[in-house]
């Protein structure tokens, strides 16, 4: 893979590396949290780790990383958990149990640090809140990362959108993930997103948190009021994905 990465400060402390992928026209991004302990959310695909690699390289030593954490198991998001998990000897994954149990600790070469919903996970200056999100976006196991200080929300692949676009925007996101979700659910990767009986007050309850950046997996950062973006992003797939348009649901 000959593709390169960007490093952008979406926050202070906070960095996103990003790997547009001409052939899928998506950007692929994975966050540091630059800190005592230094946190790693998204370790990319085992192919993308030279590149994320050398790009955590420009902002500290990548065998420092304390703690590897992601949404839930797939390639994008833990591919290359184990080669992380070589580099720097004294990272842990980090995930709930239900991803430690069914995947995690039988797939990384060290057991996984199991956080509870709700739990604080210090890294230092920053409080990394854990949040269960079973099947938001995707996965019995899923769960997401909302960091205190920065009010920084680690979402995965929720707003995820197309294009080589601007690391940050302030512009609604909601468009473009609404014209993504009709867009897949035309494709090969339809039903991406299972809507189930708990999808609306799981995605409230982030609303809740009041986070004002949301780090998304596949597209730009926003940086604004994103608890209506949470609100608005419900609707959307409640509209999109609900119960009778055709969608998974329980």
């Amino acid at each position: 893979m000959t593709h390169k990465a960007r490093v952008a400060e979406i926050a202070p402390d906070h960095y996103a590396i990003s790997i547009h992928v001409p052939e899928f026209n998506l950007r692929f991004n994975h966050f540091l949290i630059k800190d005592d302990e230094p946190l790693l959310f998204h370790t990319g695909m085992k192919q993308m780790f030279p590149i994320v690699r050398e790009a955590v390289a420009r902002v500290i030593d990548p065998a420092m990383l304390r703690w590897i954490s992601f949404s839930h198991f797939e390639a994008d998001e833990c591919g290359a958990l184990n080669e992380w998990l070589a580099l720097a000897p004294r990272a842990e994954p980090v995930c709930g149990l239900v991803g430690a149990l069914v995947s995690v600790n039988d797939f990384a070469v060290r057991p996984a640090r199991v956080l509870a919903h709700d739990e604080i996970l210090k890294t230092g200056n920053y409080r990394l809140r854990f949040r269960q999100t079973p099947h938001v976006p995707h996965n019995w196991e899923a769960g997401l990362l909302f960091e205190e200080v920065t009010r920084t929300l680690l979402c995965s692949d929720l707003f995820s959108h197309g294009g080589d676009v601007e690391p940050v925007t302030e512009s609604d996101l909601v468009d473009r993930a609404k014209c993504a979700l009709i867009e897949g659910q035309k494709g090969p990767l339809a039903n991406a997103y299972p809507y189930t009986s708990s999808t609306e007050a799981v995605l409230q309850g982030l609303a809740d948190l009041q986070p004002k950046q949301l780090a998304i997996m596949h597209g730009s950062a926003f940086r604004g009021d994103a608890g209506s973006a949470l609100r608005d992003l419900a609707a959307t797939m409640r509209e999109v994905l609900g119960p009778g348009m055709g969608s998974a649901s329980p």
